[in-house]
C-alpha cells in the first residue's frame, strides 16, 4: 500500500442501500460543500430490478437510477434531502455517477453536475456524458433543466467525466473513452456545451495525443473520480483503477495547474475494498471515489461508493498525498 493512504471515517457506510423508500442500493456519489454543510450527490436504484441470468447483455434488468441529495455537517450522518434528477422526467432513461464541481467561465463561477447518461436500451445508442448547471435556493441545490445537455464525440462510449479550471481559466474535461482517460480544454462552459464545428472528430482522430493517464500493467481500466481539487499549491486527481482481478481501487495523481497535463502518479493504489460492505455487493470489490473536498484542518475528505450499494467516507491528509506524488517525480 502506498503512503498517504485514506483513513475511513466510519466502519459502516455513510449511506446504507434501502434507505431512502423506492430505492435499493445508493452509492457512486460525488460531493461539495456549500456553508459548512455537505451536499452528497449519490445514484440511487429503483426497486424492482433483477440480476440478468442470460449470457449476454447488461448485468442487471430494470436498473434505473436517478440523483438523489443527502447532507451533512459532519460527513458522516447523512440525512436525505431529495430526489434531485429523476430518470425520464429530467431527460435520459437513466442517471449514474454523478460529480458535482465549481467551475469559474469568463469570470463567473458556475456549479455544473456531470453524470453518465444512458439512453433506452432500444435506442441502441452508448452511453454519453450528461452535463446539468445547478443553483443553489433555499439552502438546497436545484437542477437547471434548460442546461441540460450531452456532450463528447457521438457514436462512441463516453463517461466518469470531472471538470476544472485551469491556472489561465479555460475549462478542462478529463473524460474516459475506455481504456484510458483522456484530456478535452475549452475556452468557456459555453464552448463545452457547444464546441466548434469538427472539434470532437479531431479529438477522436488524435485520441492518442489527448490520453492523460493509461491503466497499470495487466489492469483493465482507469476513470477519472473526484474533479481534481487544489491541496497547498498542487492539483490534486483523485481516480479509480480497474485491476486485473476485477476490483476497483482508488490511485492519485498529480496534474500541471497550466496545461492539465500529468505531473506525476503513485503506481500503488492508495485505497482497495477492505470492509465487508466494500467487498460484497451487487459488484464485489469496489471503491469508486467521485467527491474530494479540501478542509481547513488540511485533509482532504472523499466520498466513495461500495460495491455498487452504498457509500462510504474517507479523509487522507492532503500535505502527505503531495509529497508522496512529488516524490515520484
Amino acid at each position: 500500500m502506498a503512503s498517504a493512504s485514506p483513513t475511513r471515517l466510519s466502519d459502516a457506510p455513510v449511506v446504507a442501500a434501502g434507505s431512502v423508500p423506492g430505492y435499493g442500493p445508493i452509492f457512486n456519489a460525488g460531493v461539495i460543500e456549500q456553508d459548512g454543510v455537505f451536499h452528497l450527490f449519490a445514484r440511487g436504484v429503483r426497486d424492482g430490478y433483477t440480476r440478468n441470468e442470460g449470457s449476454t447483455g447488461a448485468r442487471f434488468l430494470d436498473y434505473i437510477s436517478d440523483v438523489l441529495v443527502f447532507t451533512s455537517r459532519d460527513g458522516v450522518d447523512y440525512a436525505f434531502q431529495q430526489v434531485l434528477a429523476e430518470s425520464w422526467v429530467d431527460g435520459g432513461f437513466t442517471y449514474e455517477d454523478p460529480r458535482v464541481q465549481r467551475v469559474t467561465s469568463e469570470g463567473v463561477e458556475k456549479v455544473v453536475m456531470t453524470y453518465t447518461n444512458l439512453p433506452a436500451p432500444e435506442s441502441g445508442n452508448p452511453w454519453r456524458i450528461g452535463v446539468h448547471r445547478l443553483a443553489y435556493v433555499d439552502d438546497r441545490f436545484q437542477l437547471n433543466r434548460t442546461s441540460g445537455s450531452v456532450v463528447g464525440p457521438d457514436g462512441i462510449p463516453n463517461k466518469d467525466a470531472v471538470l476544472f479550471n485551469l491556472s489561465d481559466g479555460r475549462v478542462a474535461m478529463i473524460h474516459r473513452i475506455h481504456p484510458d482517460m483522456q484530456l478535452a480544454v475549452f475556452d468557456s462552459l459555453d464552448e463545452l456545451w457547444n464546441p466548434p464545428a469538427g472539434y470532437w472528430d479531431n479529438h477522436v482522430e488524435g485520441l492518442e495525443r489527448h490520453v492523460l493517464i493509461s491503466p497499470s500493467d495487466g489492469s483493465l481500466g482507469v476513470g477519472a473520480g473526484a474533479p481534481p481539487v487544489l491541496v497547498d499549491d498542487a492539483l490534486v486527481l483523485f481516480f479509480h483503477e480497474r485491476e486485473a482481478d476485477g476490483q476497483y481501487t482508488v490511485k492519485v495523481a498529480e496534474l500541471d495547474r497550466e496545461t492539465g497535463q500529468l505531473r506525476s502518479l503513485l503506481r500503488e493504489a492508495i485505497m482497495r475494498p477492505e470492509l465487508v460492505w466494500e467487498r460484497e455487493g451487487d459488484v464485489d470489490n469496489v471503491v469508486f471515489v467521485q467527491g474530494a473536498v479540501p478542509q481547513a484542518d488540511g485533509t482532504v475528505y472523499l466520498t466513495y461508493g461500495a460495491a455498487d450499494t452504498c457509500v462510504g467516507a474517507a479523509s487522507v491528509v492532503g500535505s502527505e498525498v503531495v509529497a508522496a506524488l512529488r516524490a515520484t517525480a
